[in-house]
Protein backbone atom coordinates (compact mmCIF):
# COMPACT_ATOMS: atom_id res chain seq x y z
CA UNK A 1 0.00 0.00 0.00
CA UNK A 2 1.37 3.37 -0.99
CA UNK A 3 2.13 5.64 1.97
CA UNK A 4 0.25 8.76 0.90
CA UNK A 5 1.15 10.64 4.08
CA UNK A 6 4.87 10.04 3.59
CA UNK A 7 4.59 11.31 0.01
CA UNK A 8 2.59 14.35 1.10
CA UNK A 9 5.07 15.32 3.82
CA UNK A 10 8.00 14.74 1.47
CA UNK A 11 6.37 17.20 -0.91
CA UNK A 12 6.04 19.78 1.87
CA UNK A 13 9.74 19.43 2.73
CA UNK A 14 11.18 19.22 -0.77
CA UNK A 15 11.16 22.98 -1.40
CA UNK A 16 12.48 24.18 1.98
CA UNK A 17 15.22 21.54 2.12
CA UNK A 18 16.22 21.72 -1.54
CA UNK A 19 16.14 17.92 -1.69
CA UNK A 20 14.16 15.80 -4.18
CA UNK A 21 10.88 14.61 -2.69
CA UNK A 22 11.93 10.96 -3.21
CA UNK A 23 15.08 11.53 -1.14
CA UNK A 24 13.09 13.23 1.62
CA UNK A 25 10.61 10.33 1.67
CA UNK A 26 13.50 7.92 2.19
CA UNK A 27 14.81 9.96 5.12
CA UNK A 28 11.52 10.24 6.98
CA UNK A 29 11.35 8.18 10.16
CA UNK A 30 8.49 7.00 12.34
CA UNK A 31 9.00 8.20 15.96
CA UNK A 32 9.03 5.49 18.62
CA UNK A 33 6.81 7.61 20.86
CA UNK A 34 3.39 8.39 19.36
CA UNK A 35 3.40 11.62 21.38
CA UNK A 36 6.20 12.80 19.09
CA UNK A 37 4.05 12.55 16.00
CA UNK A 38 3.62 10.22 13.06
CA UNK A 39 6.67 11.13 10.95
CA UNK A 40 9.98 12.80 11.72
CA UNK A 41 12.50 14.38 9.37
CA UNK A 42 16.12 14.27 10.64
CA UNK A 43 18.05 17.43 9.87
CA UNK A 44 21.57 15.98 10.19
CA UNK A 45 22.03 15.72 6.42
CA UNK A 46 21.45 19.47 6.03
CA UNK A 47 23.88 20.57 8.76
CA UNK A 48 27.02 20.68 6.63
CA UNK A 49 25.50 22.52 3.68
CA UNK A 50 23.71 25.06 5.87
CA UNK A 51 26.56 25.36 8.38
CA UNK A 52 24.11 25.21 11.25
CA UNK A 53 23.24 22.83 14.05
CA UNK A 54 20.45 20.32 13.29
CA UNK A 55 18.14 21.59 16.11
CA UNK A 56 18.36 25.14 14.69
CA UNK A 57 17.60 23.86 11.18
CA UNK A 58 14.62 21.90 12.55
CA UNK A 59 13.20 25.03 14.15
CA UNK A 60 13.57 27.01 10.92
CA UNK A 61 11.97 24.32 8.79
CA UNK A 62 9.05 23.80 11.21
CA UNK A 63 8.34 27.54 11.31
CA UNK A 64 8.09 27.69 7.53
CA UNK A 65 5.76 24.72 6.98
CA UNK A 66 2.06 25.19 7.61
CA UNK A 67 -0.66 22.68 8.37
CA UNK A 68 -2.71 21.02 5.63
CA UNK A 69 -5.80 18.83 5.36
CA UNK A 70 -3.56 15.83 6.12
CA UNK A 71 -1.12 17.39 8.59
CA UNK A 72 -2.56 19.01 11.71
CA UNK A 73 0.70 20.00 13.39
CA UNK A 74 4.39 20.54 12.57
CA UNK A 75 6.82 20.85 15.47
CA UNK A 76 10.59 20.78 16.01
CA UNK A 77 11.80 18.14 18.47
CA UNK A 78 15.56 18.43 18.91
CA UNK A 79 17.22 17.78 15.52
CA UNK A 80 13.93 16.54 14.00
CA UNK A 81 10.93 18.15 12.37
CA UNK A 82 7.94 16.12 13.54
CA UNK A 83 4.65 15.86 11.67
CA UNK A 84 1.28 14.96 13.19
CA UNK A 85 -1.26 13.47 10.78
CA UNK A 86 -4.90 14.58 10.95
CA UNK A 87 -6.71 11.71 12.80
CA UNK A 88 -9.87 11.74 10.68
CA UNK A 89 -7.83 11.67 7.46
CA UNK A 90 -5.71 8.83 8.85
CA UNK A 91 -8.82 6.88 9.86
CA UNK A 92 -10.41 7.30 6.44
CA UNK A 93 -7.21 6.33 4.60
CA UNK A 94 -6.52 3.24 6.70
CA UNK A 95 -10.03 1.88 7.02
CA UNK A 96 -11.00 2.52 3.41
CA UNK A 97 -7.87 0.60 2.40
CA UNK A 98 -8.90 -2.24 4.70
CA UNK A 99 -12.46 -2.19 3.36
CA UNK A 100 -11.17 -2.25 -0.20
CA UNK A 101 -8.65 -5.05 0.28
CA UNK A 102 -10.26 -7.13 3.01
CA UNK A 103 -8.27 -10.28 3.77
CA UNK A 104 -5.66 -9.17 1.24
CA UNK A 105 -4.80 -6.10 3.31
CA UNK A 106 -1.05 -6.00 3.92
CA UNK A 107 -0.19 -8.15 0.93
CA UNK A 108 1.05 -6.77 -2.37
CA UNK A 109 2.36 -7.61 -5.82
CA UNK A 110 5.76 -6.10 -5.06
CA UNK A 111 7.52 -9.30 -6.11
CA UNK A 112 5.32 -10.22 -9.06
CA UNK A 113 7.37 -12.10 -11.66
CA UNK A 114 10.32 -12.59 -9.28
CA UNK A 115 11.48 -15.80 -7.61
CA UNK A 116 13.12 -16.05 -4.20
CA UNK A 117 14.79 -19.35 -3.36
CA UNK A 118 15.16 -20.00 0.36
CA UNK A 119 17.45 -22.70 1.75
CA UNK A 120 16.43 -23.44 5.34
CA UNK A 121 16.16 -26.08 8.07
CA UNK A 122 18.51 -28.62 6.41
CA UNK A 123 18.94 -31.18 9.21
CA UNK A 124 21.42 -34.02 8.90
CA UNK A 125 20.10 -37.42 7.95
CA UNK A 126 20.51 -40.10 10.62
CA UNK A 127 20.83 -37.49 13.37
CA UNK A 128 18.03 -36.39 15.71
CA UNK A 129 16.19 -33.20 14.83
CA UNK A 130 17.72 -31.10 17.59
CA UNK A 131 16.35 -27.83 18.89
CA UNK A 132 19.43 -26.20 17.35
CA UNK A 133 17.65 -26.54 13.98
CA UNK A 134 14.62 -24.62 15.27
CA UNK A 135 15.99 -21.23 14.28
CA UNK A 136 16.75 -22.09 10.67
CA UNK A 137 13.41 -23.86 10.31
CA UNK A 138 11.13 -21.16 11.71
CA UNK A 139 13.07 -18.16 10.34
CA UNK A 140 13.13 -19.74 6.89
CA UNK A 141 9.47 -20.72 7.11
CA UNK A 142 8.47 -17.19 8.12
CA UNK A 143 10.50 -15.61 5.31
CA UNK A 144 8.94 -18.05 2.85
CA UNK A 145 5.43 -16.94 3.84
CA UNK A 146 6.37 -13.23 3.96
CA UNK A 147 7.82 -13.29 0.45
CA UNK A 148 4.73 -15.08 -0.83
CA UNK A 149 2.52 -12.44 0.78
CA UNK A 150 4.45 -9.81 -1.16
CA UNK A 151 3.76 -11.50 -4.49
CA UNK A 152 7.05 -13.31 -4.96
CA UNK A 153 7.26 -16.87 -6.15
CA UNK A 154 8.93 -18.45 -3.11
CA UNK A 155 10.77 -21.76 -3.42
CA UNK A 156 11.53 -23.45 -0.11
CA UNK A 157 14.40 -25.93 -0.17
CA UNK A 158 15.33 -28.34 2.60
CA UNK A 159 18.99 -28.94 1.70
CA UNK A 160 19.35 -32.14 3.68
CA UNK A 161 22.72 -33.20 4.99
CA UNK A 162 22.46 -36.61 3.37
CA UNK A 163 25.96 -37.18 2.00
CA UNK A 164 29.51 -37.38 3.26
CA UNK A 165 32.01 -39.65 4.97
CA UNK A 166 29.77 -40.02 8.04
CA UNK A 167 27.58 -42.37 6.02
CA UNK A 168 30.53 -44.68 5.52
CA UNK A 169 30.83 -44.82 9.29
CA UNK A 170 27.12 -45.40 9.78
CA UNK A 171 26.99 -48.20 7.21
CA UNK A 172 29.98 -49.85 8.86
CA UNK A 173 28.37 -49.52 12.30
CA UNK A 174 25.07 -50.97 11.15
CA UNK A 175 26.72 -53.91 9.40
CA UNK A 176 28.73 -54.68 12.55
CA UNK A 177 26.20 -54.08 15.33
CA UNK A 178 22.91 -53.17 13.67
CA UNK A 179 19.57 -54.74 14.48
CA UNK A 180 16.61 -54.49 12.08
CA UNK A 181 13.95 -54.44 14.79
CA UNK A 182 15.83 -51.81 16.78
CA UNK A 183 16.21 -49.67 13.66
CA UNK A 184 12.51 -49.83 12.92
CA UNK A 185 11.46 -49.01 16.48
CA UNK A 186 14.27 -46.61 17.41
CA UNK A 187 14.56 -44.73 14.13
CA UNK A 188 16.89 -41.75 14.14
CA UNK A 189 17.74 -42.07 17.84
CA UNK A 190 18.99 -45.60 17.19
CA UNK A 191 21.08 -44.40 14.22
CA UNK A 192 22.54 -41.66 16.39
CA UNK A 193 23.54 -44.23 19.02
CA UNK A 194 25.26 -46.35 16.35
CA UNK A 195 27.15 -43.30 15.10
CA UNK A 196 28.29 -42.33 18.59
CA UNK A 197 29.45 -45.89 19.17
CA UNK A 198 31.56 -46.15 16.02
CA UNK A 199 33.12 -42.74 16.64
CA UNK A 200 34.28 -44.04 20.02
CA UNK A 201 35.36 -47.43 18.67
CA UNK A 202 37.48 -45.90 15.88
CA UNK A 203 39.74 -44.35 18.51
CA UNK A 204 40.76 -47.79 19.79
CA UNK A 205 40.34 -49.70 16.53
CA UNK A 206 41.67 -47.51 13.65
CA UNK A 207 40.87 -50.26 11.13
CA UNK A 208 37.21 -49.35 11.55
CA UNK A 209 37.99 -45.92 10.10
CA UNK A 210 39.61 -47.55 7.08
CA UNK A 211 36.55 -49.76 6.64
CA UNK A 212 34.24 -46.76 6.93
CA UNK A 213 36.12 -44.84 4.24
CA UNK A 214 35.92 -47.88 2.00
CA UNK A 215 32.16 -48.08 2.47
CA UNK A 216 31.74 -44.40 1.63
CA UNK A 217 33.78 -44.97 -1.51
CA UNK A 218 31.41 -47.81 -2.40
CA UNK A 219 28.45 -45.50 -1.72
CA UNK A 220 29.90 -42.88 -4.06
CA UNK A 221 30.46 -45.58 -6.71
CA UNK A 222 26.85 -46.74 -6.54
CA UNK A 223 27.35 -50.04 -4.71
CA UNK A 224 23.83 -51.59 -4.38
CA UNK A 225 24.23 -52.65 -0.74
CA UNK A 226 25.64 -49.29 0.34
CA UNK A 227 22.97 -47.40 -1.57
CA UNK A 228 20.17 -49.52 -0.12
CA UNK A 229 21.26 -48.86 3.46
CA UNK A 230 21.83 -45.16 2.81
CA UNK A 231 18.40 -44.86 1.21
CA UNK A 232 16.78 -46.57 4.21
CA UNK A 233 18.55 -44.29 6.68
CA UNK A 234 17.36 -41.29 4.66
CA UNK A 235 13.73 -42.43 4.47
CA UNK A 236 13.55 -43.19 8.19
CA UNK A 237 15.02 -39.78 9.01
CA UNK A 238 12.67 -37.91 6.68
CA UNK A 239 9.67 -39.74 8.12
CA UNK A 240 10.56 -38.47 11.59
CA UNK A 241 11.50 -34.97 10.42
CA UNK A 242 8.16 -34.55 8.68
CA UNK A 243 6.31 -35.17 11.94
CA UNK A 244 8.08 -32.13 13.39
CA UNK A 245 7.48 -30.07 10.25
CA UNK A 246 3.77 -30.91 10.37
CA UNK A 247 3.54 -29.71 13.98
CA UNK A 248 5.39 -26.50 13.09
CA UNK A 249 3.37 -25.94 9.92
CA UNK A 250 6.54 -25.76 7.83
CA UNK A 251 6.66 -27.11 4.28
CA UNK A 252 9.15 -27.26 1.41
CA UNK A 253 8.99 -27.32 -2.36
CA UNK A 254 12.15 -29.40 -2.62
CA UNK A 255 14.07 -31.78 -0.38
CA UNK A 256 17.04 -32.10 -2.70
CA UNK A 257 19.91 -32.62 -0.31
CA UNK A 258 23.65 -32.81 -0.80
CA UNK A 259 23.39 -36.23 -2.47
CA UNK A 260 21.32 -34.72 -5.29
CA UNK A 261 24.36 -32.82 -6.51
CA UNK A 262 26.84 -35.72 -6.60
CA UNK A 263 26.49 -36.25 -10.36
CA UNK A 264 26.79 -32.49 -10.91
CA UNK A 265 30.20 -32.22 -9.26
CA UNK A 266 32.38 -32.97 -12.31
CA UNK A 267 30.71 -30.26 -14.41
CA UNK A 268 30.95 -27.76 -11.54
CA UNK A 269 34.66 -28.44 -11.02
CA UNK A 270 35.28 -28.28 -14.77
CA UNK A 271 33.54 -24.90 -14.96
CA UNK A 272 35.70 -23.50 -12.14
CA UNK A 273 38.86 -24.91 -13.68
CA UNK A 274 37.91 -23.48 -17.08
CA UNK A 275 37.97 -20.01 -15.52
CA UNK A 276 41.55 -20.65 -14.37
CA UNK A 277 40.58 -20.31 -10.72
CA UNK A 278 41.87 -23.61 -9.32
CA UNK A 279 45.27 -24.67 -8.15
CA UNK A 280 46.68 -27.69 -6.35
CA UNK A 281 47.93 -27.27 -2.79
CA UNK A 282 49.37 -30.29 -0.96
CA UNK A 283 47.43 -32.53 -3.32
CA UNK A 284 44.10 -30.76 -2.74
CA UNK A 285 42.25 -28.64 -5.31
CA UNK A 286 41.56 -25.12 -4.05
CA UNK A 287 40.55 -21.62 -5.11
CA UNK A 288 43.00 -19.16 -3.61
CA UNK A 289 41.03 -16.42 -1.87
CA UNK A 290 43.91 -14.87 0.06
CA UNK A 291 43.80 -11.70 -2.14
CA UNK A 292 40.28 -11.18 -0.79
CA UNK A 293 41.17 -11.65 2.85
CA UNK A 294 39.93 -15.23 3.13
CA UNK A 295 41.54 -18.66 3.44
CA UNK A 296 41.44 -20.90 0.37
CA UNK A 297 38.15 -22.49 -0.69
CA UNK A 298 38.78 -26.24 -0.63
CA UNK A 299 37.02 -28.01 -3.52
CA UNK A 300 38.56 -31.46 -3.53
CA UNK A 301 40.74 -33.37 -1.09
CA UNK A 302 43.93 -35.11 -2.08
CA UNK A 303 41.99 -38.40 -2.21
CA UNK A 304 39.61 -36.81 -4.80
CA UNK A 305 36.70 -36.57 -2.31
CA UNK A 306 34.52 -33.51 -2.85
CA UNK A 307 33.48 -31.24 -0.02
CA UNK A 308 30.68 -29.12 1.37
CA UNK A 309 31.78 -26.09 -0.66
CA UNK A 310 31.83 -28.09 -3.90
CA UNK A 311 28.29 -29.31 -3.33
CA UNK A 312 27.07 -25.81 -2.44
CA UNK A 313 28.61 -24.40 -5.62
CA UNK A 314 26.91 -27.13 -7.66
CA UNK A 315 23.64 -26.38 -5.85
CA UNK A 316 23.87 -22.64 -6.53
CA UNK A 317 24.48 -23.24 -10.25
CA UNK A 318 21.60 -25.71 -10.42
CA UNK A 319 19.22 -23.37 -8.60
CA UNK A 320 20.07 -20.48 -10.89
CA UNK A 321 19.50 -22.60 -13.97
CA UNK A 322 16.32 -24.20 -12.62
CA UNK A 323 14.60 -21.27 -10.91
CA UNK A 324 16.20 -18.14 -12.42
CA UNK A 325 15.99 -16.60 -8.99
CA UNK A 326 15.83 -12.92 -8.11
CA UNK A 327 17.38 -13.80 -4.75
CA UNK A 328 18.94 -16.93 -3.27
CA UNK A 329 18.84 -16.85 0.53
CA UNK A 330 20.66 -19.26 2.85
CA UNK A 331 19.15 -19.34 6.34
CA UNK A 332 21.99 -20.87 8.35
CA UNK A 333 23.94 -20.12 11.52
CA UNK A 334 26.41 -17.29 11.96
CA UNK A 335 29.20 -19.86 12.32
CA UNK A 336 28.96 -20.38 8.54
CA UNK A 337 29.66 -16.77 7.61
CA UNK A 338 33.11 -17.55 6.20
CA UNK A 339 31.80 -20.46 4.16
CA UNK A 340 29.23 -18.30 2.42
CA UNK A 341 31.65 -15.42 1.89
CA UNK A 342 33.89 -17.91 0.11
CA UNK A 343 31.01 -19.41 -1.84
CA UNK A 344 29.74 -16.06 -3.10
CA UNK A 345 33.26 -14.89 -3.96
CA UNK A 346 33.97 -18.01 -6.06
CA UNK A 347 30.70 -17.48 -7.93
CA UNK A 348 31.66 -13.85 -8.52
CA UNK A 349 35.14 -14.85 -9.77
CA UNK A 350 33.46 -17.29 -12.16
CA UNK A 351 31.89 -14.25 -13.78
CA UNK A 352 28.32 -14.66 -12.56
CA UNK A 353 26.73 -11.26 -11.99
CA UNK A 354 23.96 -12.96 -10.04
CA UNK A 355 26.45 -13.75 -7.25
CA UNK A 356 25.36 -10.41 -5.76
CA UNK A 357 21.84 -11.81 -5.49
CA UNK A 358 23.01 -14.54 -3.10
CA UNK A 359 22.53 -13.76 0.59
CA UNK A 360 23.38 -15.38 3.89
CA UNK A 361 20.61 -14.72 6.44
CA UNK A 362 22.71 -15.78 9.40
CA UNK A 363 21.47 -16.18 12.95
CA UNK A 364 22.76 -16.66 16.49
CA UNK A 365 22.66 -19.85 18.50
CA UNK A 366 19.87 -21.04 20.75
CA UNK A 367 20.74 -21.72 24.37
CA UNK A 368 18.89 -23.56 27.13
CA UNK A 369 19.84 -22.60 30.66
CA UNK A 370 22.81 -20.60 29.38
CA UNK A 371 24.35 -23.56 27.54
CA UNK A 372 24.44 -23.91 23.79
CA UNK A 373 22.24 -26.76 22.58
CA UNK A 374 24.65 -29.06 20.79
CA UNK A 375 25.08 -32.61 19.60
CA UNK A 376 28.66 -32.90 20.84
CA UNK A 377 29.38 -36.05 22.79
CA UNK A 378 26.20 -37.63 21.47
CA UNK A 379 23.87 -35.45 23.56
CA UNK A 380 21.15 -33.37 21.99
CA UNK A 381 18.04 -31.51 23.12
CA UNK A 382 15.39 -32.81 20.73
CA UNK A 383 13.07 -30.27 19.15
CA UNK A 384 10.24 -32.79 19.38
CA UNK A 385 10.76 -32.98 23.16
CA UNK A 386 10.71 -29.19 23.49
CA UNK A 387 7.48 -28.94 21.50
CA UNK A 388 5.89 -31.75 23.52
CA UNK A 389 6.85 -29.99 26.75
CA UNK A 390 5.33 -26.71 25.53
CA UNK A 391 2.10 -28.48 24.56
CA UNK A 392 2.02 -30.19 27.95
CA UNK A 393 2.40 -26.86 29.82
CA UNK A 394 -0.27 -25.22 27.67
CA UNK A 395 -2.54 -28.22 28.26
CA UNK A 396 -2.20 -27.85 32.02
CA UNK A 397 -3.18 -24.18 31.74
CA UNK A 398 -6.43 -24.90 29.86
CA UNK A 399 -7.38 -28.17 31.57
CA UNK A 400 -10.00 -26.52 33.81
CA UNK A 401 -11.66 -24.58 31.00
CA UNK A 402 -15.28 -25.42 30.23
CA UNK A 403 -14.45 -26.83 26.81
CA UNK A 404 -14.66 -30.17 25.07
CA UNK A 405 -11.56 -32.37 25.30
CA UNK A 406 -10.75 -31.99 21.60
CA UNK A 407 -10.98 -28.19 21.93
CA UNK A 408 -8.57 -28.22 24.86
CA UNK A 409 -6.16 -30.38 22.89
CA UNK A 410 -6.31 -28.09 19.85
CA UNK A 411 -5.71 -25.04 22.07
CA UNK A 412 -2.80 -26.72 23.84
CA UNK A 413 -1.10 -27.56 20.54
CA UNK A 414 -1.67 -24.12 19.00
CA UNK A 415 -0.56 -22.27 22.14
CA UNK A 416 2.39 -24.53 22.98
CA UNK A 417 3.85 -24.65 19.49
CA UNK A 418 3.05 -21.00 18.85
CA UNK A 419 4.87 -20.06 22.05
CA UNK A 420 8.06 -21.82 20.99
CA UNK A 421 7.95 -20.43 17.45
CA UNK A 422 7.21 -16.85 18.48
CA UNK A 423 9.86 -16.89 21.21
CA UNK A 424 12.45 -17.58 18.53
CA UNK A 425 11.07 -15.11 16.00
CA UNK A 426 10.72 -12.29 18.52
CA UNK A 427 14.52 -12.12 18.72
CA UNK A 428 16.51 -10.46 15.96
CA UNK A 429 18.12 -13.30 14.07
CA UNK A 430 21.66 -11.99 14.58
CA UNK A 431 21.31 -12.40 18.34
CA UNK A 432 21.51 -15.54 20.43
CA UNK A 433 18.24 -16.83 21.88
CA UNK A 434 18.14 -17.73 25.56
CA UNK A 435 15.33 -20.25 25.82
CA UNK A 436 13.40 -19.45 29.00
CA UNK A 437 10.14 -21.29 29.73
CA UNK A 438 8.94 -18.34 31.82
CA UNK A 439 9.18 -16.05 28.82
CA UNK A 440 7.89 -18.63 26.38
CA UNK A 441 4.66 -19.33 28.31
CA UNK A 442 3.91 -16.64 30.91
CA UNK A 443 0.44 -17.16 32.39
CA UNK A 444 -1.35 -15.38 35.23
CA UNK A 445 -3.70 -17.86 36.97
CA UNK A 446 -5.47 -15.08 38.89
CA UNK A 447 -6.64 -13.24 35.77
CA UNK A 448 -6.58 -16.45 33.70
CA UNK A 449 -4.75 -14.64 30.93
CA UNK A 450 -1.41 -14.84 29.16
CA UNK A 451 0.98 -11.98 29.65
CA UNK A 452 4.41 -10.87 28.53
CA UNK A 453 5.84 -10.33 25.10
CA UNK A 454 5.15 -13.80 23.78
CA UNK A 455 3.07 -15.76 21.30
CA UNK A 456 0.26 -16.84 23.68
CA UNK A 457 -0.30 -13.20 24.66
CA UNK A 458 -0.82 -12.28 20.99
CA UNK A 459 -3.09 -15.29 20.46
CA UNK A 460 -5.06 -14.20 23.53
CA UNK A 461 -5.46 -10.64 22.23
CA UNK A 462 -6.63 -12.04 18.90
CA UNK A 463 -9.32 -14.09 20.67
CA UNK A 464 -10.34 -11.00 22.67
CA UNK A 465 -10.84 -9.07 19.42
CA UNK A 466 -12.80 -12.02 18.05
CA UNK A 467 -14.96 -11.94 21.17
CA UNK A 468 -15.66 -8.22 20.73
CA UNK A 469 -16.80 -8.75 17.15
CA UNK A 470 -18.88 -11.74 18.22
CA UNK A 471 -20.60 -9.68 20.94
CA UNK A 472 -21.38 -6.98 18.37
CA UNK A 473 -23.78 -9.52 16.91
CA UNK A 474 -23.89 -7.97 13.45
CA UNK A 475 -21.71 -8.16 10.35
CA UNK A 476 -18.69 -5.87 10.43
CA UNK A 477 -19.44 -2.73 8.37
CA UNK A 478 -18.44 -3.15 4.73
CA UNK A 479 -18.77 0.47 3.68
CA UNK A 480 -17.74 3.90 4.93
CA UNK A 481 -18.33 4.70 8.59
CA UNK A 482 -18.02 7.95 10.55
CA UNK A 483 -14.23 8.11 10.34
CA UNK A 484 -14.11 11.46 12.14
CA UNK A 485 -15.46 9.82 15.31
CA UNK A 486 -12.14 8.00 15.80
CA UNK A 487 -10.31 10.78 17.62
CA UNK A 488 -8.97 9.17 20.82
CA UNK A 489 -5.13 9.00 21.07
CA UNK A 490 -5.23 5.19 21.34
CA UNK A 491 -7.41 4.99 18.23
CA UNK A 492 -4.95 7.11 16.29
CA UNK A 493 -2.10 4.92 17.55
CA UNK A 494 -3.94 1.76 16.46
CA UNK A 495 -4.68 3.21 13.05
CA UNK A 496 -1.05 4.20 12.69
CA UNK A 497 0.09 0.64 13.46
CA UNK A 498 -2.42 -0.90 11.05
CA UNK A 499 -1.28 1.55 8.38
CA UNK A 500 2.38 0.66 8.89
CA UNK A 501 1.84 -3.11 8.62
CA UNK A 502 2.37 -3.41 4.83
CA UNK A 503 5.64 -1.45 5.07
CA UNK A 504 6.77 -3.67 7.96
CA UNK A 505 6.32 -6.76 5.77
CA UNK A 506 8.39 -5.16 3.02
CA UNK A 507 11.16 -4.29 5.48
CA UNK A 508 11.09 -7.80 6.94
CA UNK A 509 11.58 -9.25 3.47
CA UNK A 510 14.29 -6.77 2.50
CA UNK A 511 16.26 -7.42 5.69
CA UNK A 512 15.36 -11.14 6.01
CA UNK A 513 14.15 -10.22 9.50
CA UNK A 514 10.87 -11.79 10.74
CA UNK A 515 11.40 -10.20 14.16
CA UNK A 516 10.26 -6.89 12.64
CA UNK A 517 6.82 -8.45 12.21
CA UNK A 518 6.92 -9.90 15.74
CA UNK A 519 7.81 -6.52 17.23
CA UNK A 520 5.08 -4.77 15.26
CA UNK A 521 2.44 -7.24 16.42
CA UNK A 522 3.49 -6.85 20.04
CA UNK A 523 3.15 -3.08 19.72
CA UNK A 524 -0.27 -3.46 18.13
CA UNK A 525 -1.49 -5.89 20.80
CA UNK A 526 -0.28 -3.81 23.75
CA UNK A 527 -1.81 -0.66 22.24
CA UNK A 528 -5.14 -2.43 21.79
CA UNK A 529 -4.97 -3.75 25.36
CA UNK A 530 -4.63 -0.21 26.72
CA UNK A 531 -7.44 0.94 24.46
CA UNK A 532 -9.73 -1.92 25.48
CA UNK A 533 -9.21 -1.51 29.21
CA UNK A 534 -9.92 2.24 29.22
CA UNK A 535 -13.65 1.56 28.98
CA UNK A 536 -14.62 5.02 30.26
CA UNK A 537 -13.31 6.65 27.09
CA UNK A 538 -13.08 3.78 24.65
CA UNK A 539 -16.16 1.60 25.07
CA UNK A 540 -16.27 -0.26 21.76
CA UNK A 541 -19.91 -1.31 21.99
CA UNK A 542 -22.34 1.38 23.13
CA UNK A 543 -25.74 2.90 22.36
CA UNK A 544 -24.03 5.33 19.99
CA UNK A 545 -24.39 3.19 16.85
CA UNK A 546 -22.36 5.55 14.66
CA UNK A 547 -19.40 5.46 17.03
CA UNK A 548 -19.83 1.71 17.60
CA UNK A 549 -19.68 0.99 13.88
CA UNK A 550 -16.48 3.01 13.52
CA UNK A 551 -14.85 1.26 16.46
CA UNK A 552 -16.00 -2.20 15.34
CA UNK A 553 -14.45 -1.60 11.93
CA UNK A 554 -11.24 -0.46 13.62
CA UNK A 555 -11.25 -3.65 15.74
CA UNK A 556 -11.78 -5.76 12.63
CA UNK A 557 -8.76 -4.14 10.97
CA UNK A 558 -6.61 -4.65 14.08
CA UNK A 559 -7.76 -8.28 14.35
CA UNK A 560 -6.91 -8.88 10.70
CA UNK A 561 -3.38 -7.51 11.03
CA UNK A 562 -2.79 -9.47 14.23
CA UNK A 563 -4.09 -12.70 12.71
CA UNK A 564 -2.40 -12.29 9.35
CA UNK A 565 0.92 -11.36 10.95
CA UNK A 566 0.83 -14.35 13.29
CA UNK A 567 0.00 -16.58 10.33
CA UNK A 568 3.06 -15.35 8.45
CA UNK A 569 5.20 -16.17 11.47
CA UNK A 570 3.73 -19.66 11.69
CA UNK A 571 1.62 -19.08 14.83
CA UNK A 572 -1.95 -20.36 14.66
CA UNK A 573 -4.82 -18.19 15.89
CA UNK A 574 -7.88 -19.39 17.80
CA UNK A 575 -11.50 -18.35 18.17
CA UNK A 576 -11.40 -19.15 21.88
CA UNK A 577 -8.67 -19.77 24.46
Amino acid sequence: MKDVFREHIAGLLAGPTGLPAADVAGLLEVPRESAHGDYAFPCFTLAKARKAAPPKIAQELAAGIGTTASVRKVAPVGPYVNFFVEPARLARTVLEAYLGEGERFGTSELGAGKTVVLDYSSPNIAKPFGVGHLRSTVIGGALYRIFRALGYRAVGINHLGDWGTQFGKLITAFRRWGDEAALESGGVRYLKDLYVRIEAEIKSEPQLGVEARAWFKKLESGDPDARALWKRFREISLREFRKVYDVLGVAFDSEAGESFYEDKMPATLAAIEAKGLTQVSEGATIVDLEPYGMPPCLLKKADEATLYATRDLAAALYRRETYGFHKLVYVTGADQKLHFRQLFKVLELMGFAWAQDCHHADFGMIRLGGAKMTTRGGSVVLLEDVLDKAIEIAGEIVQDRDLAAEQKEAIAVAVGVGAVVFHDLSTRRSKDVDFDWKRVLDYDPETQSFRGENGPYLQYMHTRLTSVLRKYGKPVPTSAVAFDRLQQPEETALLRLVYEYPAVLERAAAEFEPSLVSSHLLGLASTFSRYYHDRARNAILSNDEELTQARVLLCAAVRHVLGAGLGLLGVRTLERM
